[in-house]
């Protein structure tokens, strides 16, 4: 076969899936390459999906039009909100979902998209102009096909020269059972690009019907449902509880009587893990004060009785393994129906990209997910749905080049790509925007994993917020359809008629309860007592009221149903209300960091030779080329005083730029 297409997308994971059907959904015609279609968007590790600021990511995603959250909310199992004691910037729903109901989902939901083709073979190299040697025009298969395009969107997972390790025995693989992708890298690599190896794992699953459950600890789902995406009617299904078992004495110390068979530390794998998602064995080691760790026990889905291990990841050996397993509470008769492993695999630094994750030095090529270095499926989809957008802008305009007449399906799309060459978020505007920022400003040693503690805004980046932030962004960009952004409008003019109630709908003294009162005042409107602490939007629903509307306010809300008992949205209300001078102060501290952001730095800056900056913010500076002052206060390692240098250098360079332009004019006159 030898075909063309405007976008190819390699690999057919979260951030692949994403990025294909970003792409299509934008009018240009995409192939979707990937090594077995039955695998598209598999959860090879936790079949689950949101969690601290990974739900933040999947609301955005659904909210700039993405797939992962309709995904979610059409296969879980349990649905719960975390962190819900705490501030609601920490909130985070979370899904546990039906692994092969997922992967069905988006299977079925790419398979009926306009535009998108999907193909079952591997990539076995990348095809190059041959008058422009860094242009990328197309894709090699394992079977001798080429298949050319105008953007390829590179996210093959832990693929790339993968490796997997139970104790010393290792294969080469992607992951457990399918062949690893042989070639690519070292390709690429031999044009410039710099790789990295990261190491990631999975725990064991076990059979359901050997476990005891019957003195675990109980983990249910949420009494009251949230979803993950915005629009309206979202499937209600029946809830499966998790259960909790932990570590004790016995399981210690047999981890630490075969320290030495792990292959983390006996050296066989020198590759960085993910930080915040640890081994069992890095666990007992590094904390050795505490005297036990918890481990979920996770449905894997309906049709099976695997339960997933959350919290057990480790490469011992699988005589070890059993031994581990069968020290746990209500598993000492388990039996292990898949062992747990490691995979070591290349990366590619994300320094080397832009904020449109297109490369530097190589034209047409964009990569995404655990290739860039991120853990995760959130982070992946959040990343492919970026790149996804930013290879069909570069393809749509090299298009409009080649072929005068040549336009997208997607109308708003064409005028989008008119005013603008790229699509990029700021890291005010989301935590998309924080991911691909940290991403390729900052050199990233081990898997990067989405936190909100990584948002410096997270008081007003929430995930309650999302589609206020963002709906318009991707309406205007051509993601959201008309029926989507229809249910964004009508839900912004409700929240805007509850504000304006809860402004003027007015408390009477008289009828607040014992413990409620307020002194000096016999009246008291809503707004006000909502930003009392210890006054809660339950605790008001439940007191009587005096409404001291204007009856013609009063006719219009009534008629809309707006009641105190009727506020279809308390907790953006409260928050808002509660928080309100928090938010505005995050707010000019957006606005003071805009103002960085707004000063450019040119592209052919030489920062190599900048002789006042210290050796190592050249060096640093030279690597990631930043293109904003904001940009290069971020990067590791550069001071305030760096920062101060540029900023002289710019305005020295910007003088000699004007001086030279009048004596050019002197000249000429």
């Amino acid at each position: 076969m030898q075909a063309n297409f405007d976008v190819i997308i390699i690999g057919g994971g979260h951030a692949g899936s994403e990025a294909a059907h970003a792409s299509a959904r934008l009018g240009l015609s995409t192939l979707l390459l990937t090594n077995n279609v039955d695998q598209i968007a598999t959860m090879p590790c936790n079949p689950a999906v949101g969690g601290p600021g990974k739900s933040q990511l999947v609301k955005e995603l659904d909210a700039l039009g993405g797939i992962m959250g309709l995904a979610a909310d059409a296969t879980y199992l349990q649905m719960k909100t975390l962190n819900s004691s705490k501030g609601p910037a920490t909130r985070s729903l979370r899904a546990q979902s039906d692994k092969k109901q997922y992967s069905r989902w988006v299977r079925q939901y790419l398979e009926v998209m306009p535009n998108l083709r999907i193909y079952q073979s591997a990539a076995k190299a990348l095809i190059f102009d041959e008058n422009k040697s860094n242009r990328i025009i197309g894709v090699e298969t394992n079977l001798g096909e080429k298949i050319y395009a105008l953007s390829i969107v590179l996210t093959a997972g832990t693929f790339l020269e993968g490796r997997i390790f139970t104790g010393h025995q290792f294969e080469s693989a992607g992951r457990a059972g399918e062949k690893p992708s042989l070639g690519l890298s070292p390709q690429i690599r031999s044009l410039g690009l710099e790789t990295g190896r990261l190491k990631t794992g999975t725990p064991a699953r076990v059979d359901k019907k050997t476990i005891d459950f019957s003195g675990l600890e109980v983990a249910p789902g949420d009494e009251h449902l949230s979803f993950f995406s915005f629009l309206p009617h979202r499937p209600i299904r029946r809830q499966y509880p998790c259960h909790i078992t932990r570590t004790n004495a016995n399981t210690h110390e047999v981890i630490l009587a075969n320290l030495e068979k792990s292959p983390m530390y006996s050296g066989a794998i020198s590759a960085s893990g993910p930080r915040y998602c640890p081994s069992i064995e890095d666990k007992v080691v590094k904390f050795p004060h505490n005297p036990s760790h918890h481990f979920f026990l996770e449905p894997e889905g309906l049709d099976t009785d695997e339960i997933y291990l959350q919290g057990c990841s480790t490469s011992l050996p699988i005589e070890v393994q059993w031994q581990i397993i069968r020290t746990l509470p209500g598993l000492e008769k388990a039996w292990i129906t898949r062992p747990a492993y490691a995979v070591e695999y290349d990366y590619f630094p994300g320094i080397q990209f832009n904020h449109s994750f297109a490369a530097k030095e190589l034209d047409g090529l964009f990569v995404a997910g655990q290739v860039l270095g991120t853990s995760g499926y959130e982070e992946a989809a959040t990343q492919g749905l970026m790149a996804g957008i930013n290879a069909a802008i570069q393809a749509y305009n090299l298009k409009t080049q080649l072929e005068k007449d040549a336009l997208p399906v997607n109308e708003r799309f064409r005028k989008y790509c008119d005013e603008y060459q790229d699509f990029v978020l700021g890291r005010e505007t989301s935590y998309i925007g924080t991911l691909v920022d940290d991403l390729v400003t900052k050199e990233i040693s081990d898997p990067y994993r989405m936190m909100t503690s990584r948002s410096e805004y997270r008081l007003v980046l929430r995930q309650d917020n999302a589609d206020q932030r963002l709906t318009l962004k991707g309406y205007e960009l051509g993601l959201v359809d008309d029926y989507r952004w229809s249910i964004y409008l009508e839900k912004q003019e409700r929240i805007e008629e509850e504000f304006r109630f809860i402004d003027q709908a007015k408390f009477a003294q008289d009828n607040i309860p014992t413990g409620m009162e307020i002194k000096g005042s016999n009246k008291i409107t809503v707004h006000e007592m909502l930003k009392r602490p210890e006054f809660t939007y339950e605790d008001l629903a439940k007191v009587n009221f005096y409404n001291d509307l204007h009856e013609e306010d009063r006719y219009a809300l009534d008629k809309k149903g707006i009641l105190l008992e009727k506020i279809l949205y308390p907790f953006e209300l409260e928050t808002y209300v509660k928080y309100q001078g928090y938010i505005d102060r995050q707010m000019v501290q957006i606005r003071d960091m805009q103002k960085r952001e707004n000063i450019k730095i040119p592209v052919d800056f030489d920062f190599k030779n900048c002789s006042i900056l210290s050796l190592e913010a050249r060096d640093k500076l030279s690597k990631v080329k930043p293109l904003t002052i904001g940009q290069a206060s971020r990067v590791g390692g550069i001071s305030p005083s760096d920062i101060s240098s540029i900023l002289i250098m710019l305005e020295a360079k910007k003088k000699n730029t004007v001086i030279q332009s009048g004596v050019s004019l002197h000249a000429q006159s």
